[in-house]
């Protein structure tokens, strides 16, 4: 995919979106209510839309993209919130719900298929590649990450993100403030696709790295921040 048909395959971007608008609305109705519901529906795919040809070009590996889509999609429901006078925490708080559907949205069969590719030798292979690629620094807006091998007893492997993408793209749209819940999303992906994730420093947190290890059958510590922890008037 090329930075040239990003709106030409809009389509592509804007279905998942609705299946994810979709498994969230019951949730988003008991919070804001039927009338606000509505209208923050559609504002967010009005966003939406328009920060589809406004994705940074990152290359045409489909699978580096992946890990960058959410993010337009979170900016998008963002905006949508603001402009009904909502908190960072409150969208925080969305996202973060978004984040989990998303996974649950993935049938059992493909979550354990997902979780034996990630721990599988071709994959980690292919990871340590696309580190090396990284740091050559082809595309401004992209990941840039060293690879890290695994002790054998305390992580498989892992991944350190010295440049985010998505940390990069929220800071040139104003809205940097949102980084730490993109990033907490990674806990119940972790928990439900058995990565084993442990993760104490983000660059959304002001860290240099974002330190990624990866654990089969392992426990997912993840830190995430204090606001969804606590009760925001949003019935869970």
């Amino acid at each position: 995919m090329s930075h040239e048909n990003y709106l030409r395959r809009r389509n592509q971007f804007i279905r998942p979106f609705e299946r994810l608008l979709f498994r969230v609305e019951p949730w988003v109705i008991s919070w804001l209510g039927e009338e606000q519901a509505e209208k923050f529906m559609r504002e967010s795919r009005q966003e939406y839309e328009a920060l589809i040809p406004r994705i940074p070009f990152i290359g045409n590996n489909f699978a580096t993209l992946s890990f960058y889509k959410p993010v337009t999609r979170y900016l998008a429901v963002y905006r949508a919130l603001q402009k009904q006078g909502r908190t960072v925490e409150e969208a925080g708080r969305l996202i973060y719900r978004m984040g989990a559907e998303g996974a649950l949205a993935i049938p059992p069969l493909g979550r354990r298929i997902m979780e034996v590719l990630w721990f599988s030798r071709g994959f980690r292979k292919l990871a340590k590649k696309r580190a090396i690629k990284s740091q050559r620094r082809i595309y401004p807006a992209g990941f840039v990450m060293n690879y890290v091998e695994g002790d054998g007893q305390e992580f498989d492997y892992g991944v350190d993100y010295v440049e985010c993408a998505n940390c990069k793209f929220l800071q040139a749209k104003n809205a940097f403030e949102i980084a730490p819940y993109v990033c907490a999303t990674d806990k119940p992906i972790s928990e439900l696709l058995g990565w084993g994730l442990y993760r104490r420093t983000t660059i959304a947190d002001g860290s240099p790295i974002c330190m990624f290890r990866f654990k089969k059958g392992g426990k997912t510590q993840v830190v995430i921040p204090q606001s969804l922890l606590t009760p925001l008037g949003i019935k869970d």
